[in-house]
């Protein structure tokens, strides 16, 4: 079971969350928010202090936020991204300090020039990655490496009954061939379902 997330309320973000996939199932991607588990994974070994740029894309309910931002120094920049408007006033109704825009994670390089923001030192995302179109995850891709330095992070997950699906393989091989070496792994098994984190550092 996934565990109760820290800073949210229980079994009503679950039911708020399974009933945004009910309504938009191939952008919220699961039918529960990330377990703590998961969440603490996702965050496990970035330097977030000092003046680090860090990018949140498809945050959700906040289970990534609430880890980011308990980690995040007073002078450190953080922009999230969804494309629903739901859980982007969710999330500002709970950080009304973070920076939360409600847009397609493709227009990240007119987002992040905006804010002045990038190169950008750190992208965690909770994107379902495996269901999106596979336009969109392009768009998406080119707006990554757009905007990621060199020697910066991209961490996401993908569920591991999905693992070795199409579609998965595709973005690993796709993400790596991007931002020019393989991710290192982590399986995180409190979570519903278990779920493999996975972390490319950024070599050209």
């Amino acid at each position: 079971m996934a565990e109760r997330q820290a800073g949210g309320s229980g079994w009503s973000e679950h039911l708020h969350f399974f009933g945004r996939f009910l309504r938009r199932p191939r952008t919220v991607g699961a039918i529960a928010p990330s377990s703590r588990s998961l969440a603490r994974r996702m965050v496990a070994g970035l330097d977030l202090d000092r003046d680090a740029r860090v990018v949140e894309l498809g945050p959700g309910t906040g289970a990534f936020t609430h880890e980011i931002v308990t980690r995040l120094s007073p002078v450190a920049r953080y922009l999230a991204v969804d494309i629903d408007s739901t859980f982007v006033e969710r999330l500002q109704e709970r950080w009304p300090h973070l920076d939360c825009v409600c847009a397609s994670a493709s227009a990240l390089p007119a987002l992040a020039s905006a804010r002045e923001l990038a190169p950008v030192d750190h992208i965690i995302s909770g994107l379902p990655f495996a269901s999106l179109p596979v336009e969109t995850t392009r768009d998406i891709l080119d707006a990554i490496g757009a905007i990621l330095r060199v020697g910066g992070t991209f961490t996401t997950f993908q569920y591991v009954h999905a693992f070795q699906l199409p579609p998965a393989v595709t973005f690993r091989r796709a993400m790596t061939a991007r931002l020019g070496a393989p991710p290192q792994s982590a399986l995180v098994v409190w979570n519903l379902p278990p779920a493999w984190v996975l972390s490319w550092r950024r070599a050209v």
